[in-house]
């Protein structure tokens, strides 16, 4: 039998691996940072500007921003092929008293997006970016051929939210502002009433909407189960994202239907994804509920039709990574796996360990132990 593992991940600073090859460029991921501070700022000063400039007379607090998706919780790849674009989502909220003072406005949405995208139009122009203004829940900056910008709008009670912007940032002595503002803007995450946060929506006004549940369960299976987990759910989309250019299972699904089917397997990332995979495609036509709400369906929105469809490809995965385990030829192992996620996987069979049956029975469960070591190291 063979061991992909380390084709897959390393720990060995001058060896490459599948997992790396998801990253970002420190350019990319650098671009992509200053974009996201730029816009901030934008939307900072400029949604107020644009609201008094628009007869709107009362004192307009400054958006604060948080951080959601892929972004946060380290699971973004980078994009396998046009037009797909590596996605960060930046969640604006702003405490407008009409929100608090009426419960939903229909107007105010309007308002709010409309604030939005006029504030960040002279950014946009200047840096050449494309604004996107037909997303029903967010605005859509893209920034580069290879990234964009999403940013939901929301909204809760101005008098909670200026409580907490002023408690977060006094309770705190920093030398550094920028330290204090991370810790600031992290406090005011956590601190923000669940049950009345609002997301605005262009066609249906006001939706109850918090990211965080979601977010916060994501990263409690990483804490239970290890960054393992974290790196098959990665991989998962890297087979989503090279079979499907556009469309396939959406990347909550894909996480939540591997949780449970997720065991740890030491050193072998390759088994650990095969365990999953292998389990998949029964567990999507069953039907996969979001974590955090269990009335709402998450392979309904993609439709019998999609389910199906995705169902078969995990199943023809499946086939691949397993023969490929079991194969004789380190070389067509890769050949096989450069098939299912494209070039990224790489082509080095020299690398590849020809390990035991026992060997493989061994790696799972793997006994509670030292949490990994994160990062890349040196040989030697």
């Amino acid at each position: 039998m063979l061991n992909l593992s380390p084709l897959f991940f390393t720990a060995v600073d001058d060896e490459s691996c599948m997992h790396e090859e998801l990253e970002l460029t420190p350019e990319q991921r650098a671009w992509i940072a200053g974009a996201q501070t730029e816009v901030r700022n934008c939307l900072r000063t400029g949604i107020p500007r644009v609201l008094r400039e628009n007869g709107y007379v009362d004192d307009v607090p400054q958006p604060r921003f948080f951080t959601q998706g892929s972004w946060a919780y380290k699971t973004l790849n980078s994009p396998a092929q046009r037009p797909q674009q590596a996605d960060l989502d930046d969640g604006c909220y702003l405490p407008l008293s009409f929100v608090s003072q009426t419960k939903r406005p229909s107007t105010a949405t309007t308002v709010f997006f409309a604030a939005a995208e006029e504030a960040l139009r002279p950014l946009v122009n200047e840096k050449r970016w494309t604004l996107v203004t037909d997303k029903p829940t967010c605005i859509r900056i893209v920034i580069a051929s290879y990234a964009h910008i999403d940013i939901p709008l929301y909204a809760i009670p101005d008098e909670e939210f200026a409580m907490l912007a002023k408690a977060s940032m006094e309770r705190y002595g920093y030398d550094s502002f920028m330290e204090a503002a991370i810790k600031a803007e992290r406090d005011a995450w956590t601190a923000l009433p669940s049950d009345q946060v609002l997301l605005a929506h262009r066609e249906c006004n006001w939706m109850a909407s918090d990211p965080r549940p979601v977010k916060e369960w994501f990263l409690g299976e990483v804490e239970a189960k290890g960054e393992q987990f974290r790196r098959v759910v990665r991989y998962l989309k890297a087979f989503r994202d090279w079979k499907w250019s556009s469309g396939g299972p959406a990347s909550i699904l894909l996480m939540a239907a591997a949780a449970p089917l997720f065991e740890k397997r030491d050193r072998r990332d390759d088994l650990a994804l095969l365990d999953v995979v292998a389990a998949l495609p029964t567990r999507l036509r069953s039907g996969v509920n979001n974590p955090i709400e269990g009335s709402e369906s998450l392979t309904d929105r993609l439709g019998n039709a999609g389910v199906e469809e995705a169902a078969k490809a995990f199943e023809e995965f499946e086939k691949m990574l397993r023969g490929a385990i079991d194969a004789n030829s380190s070389s067509q192992a890769c050949i096989w796996m450069r098939g299912e996620f494209g070039p990224r996987f790489p082509n080095d069979p020299d690398r590849v360990k020809v390990v035991s049956v026992a060997a493989t029975i061994a790696a799972a469960p793997a006994t509670a132990g030292p949490s990994e070591l994160i990062g890349r190291t040196k040989a030697g």
